[in-house]
């Protein structure tokens, strides 16, 4: 090969490459394509070609490296630059206006707040990272900290520059964190439903399931005929001083933006585009069930800073759900891992908001004796939260007189122990320590994804389990052995090596993953990685006083109660000392209890006011990742006060204890350390 021929190669391979680029922005993010799909295939297969000839001239963000051949064996886990925030809803008008006061009463008084309304997609969140301009990785939302490495499957998606578009002479950002919303068309749904019934399988509920297994598929190429897209919505790291100038910035490097996007000068201007909004919902190519309501200068969202996993500065207004008309044919019982007896409908199945519902959760007596729900009614359901079936009223004028009251029984369903309802609490509870209820749902929770994630090991498997007399807690899952899973029914010799493959990577799972799947009452996925972070281990968060928990920010008397008591029980303490007998991971490693060199390592932290770039849930995490503990409350055992603009009484307890007083600069300069 001479260098003149390996030359002109190159020049017209980047010709190309660069012709395919443009044709793809114009056909999946404008809607504007120039050349048939059949001229644009030709373009492809000359560049394949090339590509062949010269394999040492490809490169990762070749149009032709989209599709990858190879099927991944798993997704890995992976740590967002900075956190992706879910966002808080509301409802109506009233509660808009509520958001707008509570912004203003954020910042200082007379600031001037701008906000822009934009469309919400149904979809999954998704963040791509570009480093100098190419596409490196993206991870699904997760638990908005750590999230699923699906970048082979995403860089499928062609409305997913691979490359960011610049203008002559302009730099690539040395780090990009694009924030959007993965999402299948409405057309593309119908499409590949009818597929699935052709081929005998089932349909997909709504377009927001069809695209979450779509993006999970370990095969990429399964993914590529999915038609999956993507609309940006924000900017994680390397934002613009407005979310808007964010938004004009995202287009201009190639990507979708959502569609109808505008800013509004008022809250009042704000309720004109969400009904705007509204009534043009049915007419686009997705599905929306919302719009999002963000605060626009960019300063004011990191005074404002977040709350949990929601931020203070956006929130989504949720369109009111759709309805349908139905038959309660029973109410049943069903008995939940701390002894509540649940209510729940079942329904004659009707169609709604994209699926099929045939249950409704009832709550408990209360809310049955309110909307005088009886077995028999014709009544009203939504979807809570366009997620949760829920009965809205009863037909009163439908009743035949055949209808019958609903009475909670005196007994236990599941072991025929009394029940109980405790004065002050709306829930009637099993008083048996040991219903079998409590150690099945127990089981089935703790190896639920969010827990510790044993797939092909769900209730149906978990019912078998229990009935073979093989479990009885979750310690007995990693003893189980394959001769004992292949006396189960419809349980084969590959299907017993999956699980037991399974079970055995969980003992991978992240202390905090362990820490929620053990059930502790008020402890769900965010207190329990809080805990984990803050304490490192089990054996120190197990000699961590009710006091000591409740000054943690976020953990309050109740949590702290509850996972003290949690601690003293014996047959706890038993099945703790089995599970790290067997291996189950009982700490944060790489992240606290093992770098003690860190000069935060082991340290009390407590952040007061606003720092200039970093919110402070933001900053919380980096401290506690490396080690830190993060406390609520300034004492004597207190190590760094980290103060911005506006701290108050904390500040001043630091200073009159002789507390150490750090800024955002100074904290920065020691977590880097």
């Amino acid at each position: 090969m001479d260098d003149l021929s390996k030359t002109r190669a190159a020049e017209k391979i980047e010709d190309l490459r660069t012709q395919i680029r443009r044709h793809e922005h114009l056909y999946y993010v404008l809607d504007m394509p120039e050349i048939s799909d059949a001229e644009y295939d030709e373009l492809v297969a000359n560049l394949r070609k090339l590509e062949s000839q010269y394999p040492e001239l490809i490169t990762r963000d070749s149009p032709t490296m989209r599709v990858g051949g190879q099927v991944a064996p798993s997704f890995k886990e992976v740590k967002h630059i900075t956190p992706l925030l879910s966002l808080g809803n509301v409802f109506s008008a009233e509660e808009v206006r509520d958001f707008a006061s509570k912004v203003h009463s954020g910042l200082p008084e007379g600031t001037k707040v701008e906000y822009v309304v934009e469309p919400k997609i149904d979809g999954l969140a998704c963040s791509l990272i570009y480093e100098k301009g190419r596409f490196v990785r993206a991870a699904t939302r997760g638990d908005g900290t750590v999230g699923e490495d699906v970048t082979n499957n995403v860089r499928t998606i062609r409305s997913i520059p691979l490359t960011l578009q610049l203008a002559p002479g302009e730099r690539a950002p040395e780090l990009l964190d694009v924030r959007g919303e993965v999402y299948m068309p409405r057309r593309a749904f119908m499409r590949l439903n009818a597929e699935r019934v052709a081929a005998g399988e089932p349909e997909f509920a709504n377009p927001r399931n069809a695209a979450a297994g779509s993006l999970r598929q370990l095969n990429p190429q399964i993914t590529e005929k999915r038609s999956l897209s993507f609309f940006a919505y924000a900017v994680g790291l390397g934002a613009q001083e407005s979310h808007a100038e964010s938004m004009e910035m995202l287009a201009k490097y190639g990507f979708r933006v959502s569609e109808g996007w505008q800013k509004a000068k008022n809250i009042e201007e704000v309720w004109q585009l969400i009904e705007k909004h509204e009534k043009v919902r049915a007419s686009l190519a997705y599905d929306t069930d919302g719009v999002v309501i963000k605060v626009n200068t960019v300063w004011q969202q990191n005074m404002l800073g977040a709350t949990g996993k929601d931020p203070r500065w956006a929130v989504a207004f949720k369109f009111p759900p759709e309805q349908a008309e139905t038959t309660v044919e029973d109410i049943i019982l069903q008995v939940g891992r701390t002894g509540v007896l649940t209510p729940t409908a079942v329904l004659t199945p009707v169609r709604l908001s994209g699926s099929t519902i045939s249950r409704a959760t009832l709550h408990n007596e209360d809310f049955i004796k309110e909307k005088d729900i009886r077995i028999g009614d014709r009544v009203v359901i939504n979807k809570a939260g366009e997620i949760i079936p829920e009965v809205l009223w009863v037909v009163f004028e439908k009743r035949t007189g055949r209808e019958k009251e609903f009475t909670m029984p005196a007994t236990c369903p599941e072991c025929e122990w009394p029940v109980v309802r405790r004065e002050g609490e709306a829930a009637s509870r099993c008083t048996n320590p040991h219903c079998p209820a409590l150690g099945r749902e127990g089981l089935i929770h703790f190896v639920s994804r969010d827990a510790m994630n044993i797939d092909g090991c769900g209730p149906a498997v978990i019912n078998q389990l229990i009935a073979a007399e093989l479990v009885k807690d979750p310690a007995d899952l990693y003893l189980l052995q394959k001769e004992q899973l292949l006396n189960i029914e419809r349980m084969g010799e590959k299907s017993a090596e999956n699980l037991l493959a399974a079970i055995e990577e969980s003992k991978k799972q992240s202390f905090d993953k362990l820490l929620f799947a053990l059930g502790i009452r008020h402890v769900g996925a965010k207190v329990a990685r809080i805990l984990a972070l803050q304490y490192g281990n089990i054996d120190t968060l197990r000699q961590a006083s009710a006091e000591e928990l409740s000054a943690i920010r976020d953990i309050g008397p109740k949590i702290a109660e509850s996972v003290v008591s949690y601690f003293a029980v014996p047959s706890n303490q038993d099945l703790l000392y089995r599970l790290k007998k067997l291996g189950l991971n009982m700490e944060m490693k790489g992240i606290a209890g093992t770098d003690t060199s860190h000069p935060f390592y082991g340290k009390t932290l407590v952040f007061t006011g606003t720092m200039p770039t970093l919110d402070r849930a933001t900053a919380q995490t980096m401290a506690q990742d490396v080690g830190a503990k993060v406390s609520g409350s300034v004492s004597k055992k207190t190590d760094y006060v980290v103060a911005g603009a506006e701290a108050g009484s904390k500040l001043t307890k630091a200073q009159e204890l002789g507390v150490k007083v750090i800024d955002e600069t100074e904290f920065m300069r020691l977590l880097q350390q």
